[in-house]
C-alpha cells in the first residue's frame, strides 16, 4: 500500500536468447508490479525488426495474449512504471522505441537522471525533437546523435554524460545491452535460464523475485558503472566508467522491494525483520499487540514482536483489489480513501494496546487517519513506530518525494509529529540501527532523504527541484 508521500519507481526487465522472449518479460514485469502500476511495455526483437508495445495500466490488464502473439523473438525488455518524472501519460510509456543511425533501438530505464533537463535544453538547441517529457528520452537523443559507430559505443558514450541514478536496459535488433550508474543507486540483478532443448540465456531485472517466477538463477548485480552486452558472440562485461562510491539506495530494503527478492546482493526480509527488531529494542512498548500496516509493515511488525514478546496480529487487514479508480460516496465518509484499502480487525484490537508498525511517516495526513481508525476500532492505546528514520530532505534519484516544505519530519519535532498523527508514543528507528539493519559495515548505502547529505554534487537543491521534470 503507497501512502502519503512516497511514489513507486520504476521496474525494469530484459531477456536475450530464448524463444518465448515476450512472455518471460511479461512473466517478469509481472512479478515486478509493485514497483509501478501507472503503464506497463515490452519490446522485442526478431533479429530484424523491433516491435514494440505499451499502455496504461497493470501489467496482466494490458499485456494480452493477443498483444505478446506480435512480440516474436528471441530478445526482450519490458517496463513498469510509477512515474518520478515527466507527465503522466501514454506518451512516457516505457520502452521507447527509435529508428536512428544505429539501427532501430528501444530502452527501458529506472531511475531519475538529475542533469536530465540540462541535457534537454541543450539538444533542443542543436535541433533535437522530444515527443515525451520523460527524462528517459533524453537518453535515446544522446545515443542517436553520437559520432560512434556501434551502439554500444555510442551507449557508452552517453552514459558518461548522465548523472543521477539510472538502471537501463537496452534493446537492439540483434542484442541487449544493460547499464547501470557509476553510484549504483537502483538496482539491477542478472540471472541465468537453463533452455529446454539445451543451452542458456541471460535475464537481468530490477528484483530477483522476477527470476523466481521463470525458474531463471540469480548469478549477481549488474556491478557500479558496468555495462553488459548480449549478444550472438555471448555475454561480455565491461566498465564504461570506474566506479564511484557506492549509494545504494537505502529505502529499497525499507519500503521498495519485495521481501522475496535479494537486492543489492541482501535479502530484503532479513533486513526487514532486523529493522523490526532494532526498533524494538530502541522503542520497546508495553501493549498487548503488534500490529503492521500491510503490506509494508509486515516484516518489521514480525521482528519486532519477536524481539518484544509481544503476539503478532493482523488487526489491518488490506483489499488487494482496489482499482485505479472508485465511486466515492456523494455523503461525505471520514477518511474514504484509508478505509478503502484497510479494514480494522475489531476482535483483534478493542480494549487492547496496540504497536503499531509501519515503514514511514511522509506527509503524516495517512498514519493520522490510521491511527484513528485503530482507535475507532476500540484500540486503548496506539504505539506507533516507524522502521526507519524521520524523512527530512527530497530525493532526487529516482522516488517521487514530496517537496522539503512538506515533509512533515523536516518541519516538526517528533513530539509534534505524535501529536499530528494522534498516537500515544512514537518512535522512529535510529539511523546507525538502519545501517545495523541493512548490514552496511562499509557505508555504501545512500541516506540522503534521512541526512539531506547527498551523494553527487547539488549546487542548490531549490534549483534542482525547479527543474525537476514533474510526473
Amino acid at each position: 500500500m503507497r501512502r502519503d508521500g512516497f511514489r513507486e519507481e520504476c521496474g525494469v526487465f530484459a531477456i536475450y536468447g530464448h524463444p518465448e522472449a515476450a512472455n518471460l518479460t511479461y512473466l517478469g514485469l509481472y512479478a515486478l508490479q509493485h514497483r509501478g502500476q501507472e503503464s506497463a511495455g515490452i519490446a522485442s526483437s526478431d533479429g530484424r525488426e523491433i516491435h514494440c508495445f505499451k499502455a496504461m495500466g497493470h501489467v496482466a490488464e494490458v499485456i494480452t495474449p493477443q498483444v505478446l502473439a506480435g512480440l516474436p523473438g528471441q530478445a526482450a525488455i519490458g517496463h513498469t512504471r510509477y512515474s518520478t518524472a515527466g507527465d503522466t501519460a501514454l506518451h512516457n510509456a516505457q520502452p521507447f522505441s527509435v529508428a536512428c543511425n544505429k539501427g532501430r533501438i528501444a530502452v527501458a530505464h529506472n531511475g531519475n537522471i538529475t542533469n536530465a533537463m540540462e541535457l534537454r535544453r541543450e539538444l533542443e538547441r542543436d535541433g533535437s525533437i522530444f515527443q515525451a517529457s520523460s527524462d528517459t528520452e533524453v537518453i535515446l537523443h544522446l545515443v542517436a546523435r553520437s559520432r560512434e559507430r556501434t551502439l554500444a559505443a555510442a551507449l557508452r558514450e552517453a552514459l558518461l554524460q548522465l548523472e543521477g541514478a539510472f538502471s537501463l536496459v537496452f534493446l537492439a535488433q540483434d542484442c541487449v545491452i544493460v547499464a547501470r550508474d557509476p553510484h549504483g543507486f537502483r538496482p539491477l540483478a542478472m540471472g541465468q535460464m537453463e533452455l529446454s532443448g539445451g543451452g542458456k540465456c541471460y535475464v537481468f531485472a530490477s528484483e530477483t523475485c522476477a527470476f523466481d517466477l521463470i525458474g531463471a538463477v540469480y548469478l549477481n548485480d549488474v556491478e557500479p558503472g558496468e555495462m553488459v552486452i548480449v549478444s550472438p558472440a555471448g555475454l561480455r562485461r565491461e566498465r564504461y566508467a570506474p566506479a564511484a562510491a557506492p549509494s545504494y539506495c537505502v529505502f529499497e530494503h525499507v519500503y521498495f522491494s519485495r521481501p522475496d527478492s535479494v537486492v543489492f546482493g541482501r535479502s530484503v526480509e532479513e533486513s526487514r525483520e532486523m529493522l523490526g527488531r532494532l526498533l524494538a529494542r530502541e522503542h520497546p512498548a508495553v501493549a498487548d499487540v503488534v500490529v503492521p500496516v500491510p503490506d509494508s509493515g509486515v516484516a518489521a511488525a514480525i521482528g519486532y514482536a519477536a524481539e518484544s514478546g509481544i503476539p503478532f496480529r493482523h488487526g489491518l487487514i488490506r483489499n488487494h483489489y482496489v482499482g485505479r479508480t472508485f465511486i466515492e460516496p456523494s455523503q461525505a465518509i471520514r477518511d474514504f480513501g484509508v478505509k478503502l484499502k484497510l479494514n480494522p480487525v475489531r476482535h483483534l484490537l478493542e480494549g487492547k494496546s496496540v504497536v503499531l508498525v509501519d515503514d514511514s511517516i511522509v506527509r503524516g495526513t495517512t498514519s493520522r487517519k490510521i491511527v484513528r481508525m485503530v482507535r475507532s476500532a476500540g484500540a486503548r492505546e496506539v504505539h506507533l513506530r516507524i522502521s526507519c528514520p524521520p524523512t527530512i530532505s527530497p530525493c532526487y534519484y529516482g522516488v517521487d518525494t514530496p517537496t522539503k516544505a512538506e515533509l512533515i519530519a523536516a518541519n516538526s519535532t517528533v513530539e509534534e509529529i505524535r501529536r499530528f498523527v494522534e498516537a500515544d508514543t512514537l518512535g522512529y528507528l535510529s539511523l546507525s540501527a538502519l545501517r545495523q539493519a541493512v548490514g552496511d559495515e562499509r557505508l555504501e548505502y545512500c541516506y540522503a532523504c534521512y541526512t539531506g547529505d547527498y551523494p553527487t554534487d547539488i549546487v542548490s537543491v531549490e534549483d534542482l527541484m525547479a527543474a525537476k521534470p514533474r510526473r
